[in-house]
C-alpha cells in the first residue's frame, strides 16, 4: 500500500527480462522483498547495489503500462517505497495497480504553478473520475481540479515542489502517464454492484444517509 507521496526518482533502463533502476536523489531504505511503486505500478525488489535495485516484471505489465517504453528510453520514473503502519498517510491510499493510460493533452503554466490536463484512454475509467477527488499519475497523489466528460479530459494544478521533485517536468504533449482511480471510489462501486445483483432494493439509486449506515458506511 502507498500514499502517492514520491520519495525519489530514478533512471529505468531494461536488462533482459528485468529492470533496473538508478535512484538519481534522496535514498530511501529497502530490502530485498519489498514493495517499491515505479511510476505508480507496484514491484517488488530483487537486488539491491548501491544506488540501484532491480525488479522482475511481467510482459502484461509491461504491455500496460508506460514501462515497456520508458525502459527502453531510459527514462526517469517515480519512485515510492510501500507505506509502514507508524507513517503519515499524506496522499491518499494508493494500491500500485494501475487502471489505465492517459495522455497529456496539455501543459499551462502559471504564475505559481502548473495546469496539467489529460484524457484517459478507457471508457470505462470516467466513473471514477470525481470533480476535487483524489486521483493517482505515474504514482503521485493529485486532485482533479475540473473535469470533461464529453472530452474525457480532466486537469490537475500541479504545486511547484511537485513538479521539480517528481517526472511531471519530463513531461510533453502526448505523452502517456499511468492512472490509478482511489480506491475507496471502488470499493463503492463494488457494493452497489453487489446489491443490485442481490435483487436488493436501492430505492431507485437514491442514496440516502440511512442507506450507507445499514450497507456499513
Amino acid at each position: 500500500m502507498f500514499t502517492g507521496i514520491i520519495q525519489s526518482v530514478g533512471k529505468l533502463r531494461q536488462v533482459k527480462n528485468i529492470l533496473e533502476i538508478e535512484i538519481l536523489d534522496n535514498i530511501f531504505d529497502m530490502a530485498i522483498g519489498d514493495s517499491i511503486a515505479v511510476d505508480g505500478i507496484c514491484l517488488t525488489v530483487k537486488e539491491i547495489f548501491q544506488n540501484k535495485f532491480t525488479v522482475d516484471v511481467s510482459e502484461e505489465t509491461l504491455k500496460k503500462t508506460t514501462l515497456g517504453v520508458k525502459s527502453n528510453l531510459n527514462q526517469i520514473v517515480n519512485l515510492e517505497p510501500a507505506l509502514r503502519v507508524s507513517d503519515r498517510l499524506g496522499g491518499h491510499i494508493v494500491s500500485g495497480h494501475v487502471d489505465g493510460l492517459g495522455t497529456v493533452e496539455n501543459i499551462e503554466k502559471l504564475e505559481k504553478s502548473w495546469l496539467l490536463s489529460i484524457k484517459w484512454k478507457n471508457n470505462n475509467f470516467s466513473k471514477y473520475v470525481v470533480n476535487k477527488g483524489s486521483i493517482c499519475v505515474n504514482g503521485i497523489s493529485l486532485t482533479i481540479a475540473k473535469y470533461e466528460r464529453e472530452g474525457e479530459i480532466f486537469t490537475i494544478a500541479i504545486i511547484p515542489h511537485t513538479w521539480h521533485n517528481t517526472n511531471l517536468n519530463k513531461l510533453n504533449i502526448g505523452d502517456s502517464v499511468n492512472l490509478e482511480a482511489d480506491a475507496l471510489i471502488k470499493y463503492v462501486e463494488k457494493l452497489l454492484l453487489f446489491n443490485k445483483s442481490s435483487n436488493q432494493d436501492l430505492s431507485s439509486n437514491n442514496i440516502s444517509s440511512e442507506w450507507l449506515k445499514e450497507n456499513g458506511w
